[in-house]
């Protein structure tokens, strides 16, 4: 009997456990995003901050380029460049490496941590995605990075070895091709 009520608790506490370990969280985009949930451009860095309930940090790189990141409570990075005007042109979201999230309500319907190398090649199909793998020297050694063009806008979404969705970037330029 006290063998039973062990195994009872043992499985409740392993189902607990397996519960945190990937956390789903919401991005919280709705009003960022299209009908098709495509990102709207050009956006405004305050109107992003609203949308994800969080403040902007401004920051500049070694070129005094302005930048802006969101670190909303649901552990999603949301970084981009800051044009003139305080436009938003370009666009890119992350988790963090040592959080264990899947983040759904992204651009497109993906899902950090979850949506699948292959079900991005059959869902970008109609816009000939372009797959390659990443190399050695690369932050996703082992993995693959899967491009297309929509529009005006380049995506570039990045894979890790697992090939779980672990980047989604938005740009109005190609980028080079070691990059990633």
């Amino acid at each position: 009997m006290i063998t039973k009520n062990l195994n009872v608790i043992l499985i409740l506490f392993f189902q607990m456990m397996s519960l945190t370990a990937f956390s789903q969280k919401k991005a919280e985009l709705n009003s960022l995003l299209d009908k098709n949930n495509e990102f709207v451009f050009p956006q405004t860095a305050s109107k992003i901050s609203k949308a994800l309930n969080t403040k902007t940090v401004y920051y500049e790189d070694a070129n005094d380029e302005k930048y802006a990141k969101w670190l909303p409570k649901s552990g999603l990075e949301v970084y981009c460049s800051i044009g003139n005007d305080d436009l938003v042109n370009e666009i890119f979201f992350d988790v963090a490496d040592d959080k264990v999230l899947i983040i759904e309500g992204l651009p497109y319907n993906l899902a950090l941590n979850k949506t699948t190398l292959q079900e991005s090649k059959t869902k970008f199909k109609k816009y000939n995605a372009e797959h390659e793998k990443l190399g050695e020297d690369t932050s996703f050694s082992g993995g693959s990075k899967l491009i297309f063009k929509n529009g005006k806008y380049y995506t570039t979404l990045i894979f890790d070895s697992k090939d779980l969705l672990k980047f989604i970037g938005i740009t109005t330029e190609l980028v080079p091709a070691g990059a990633g």
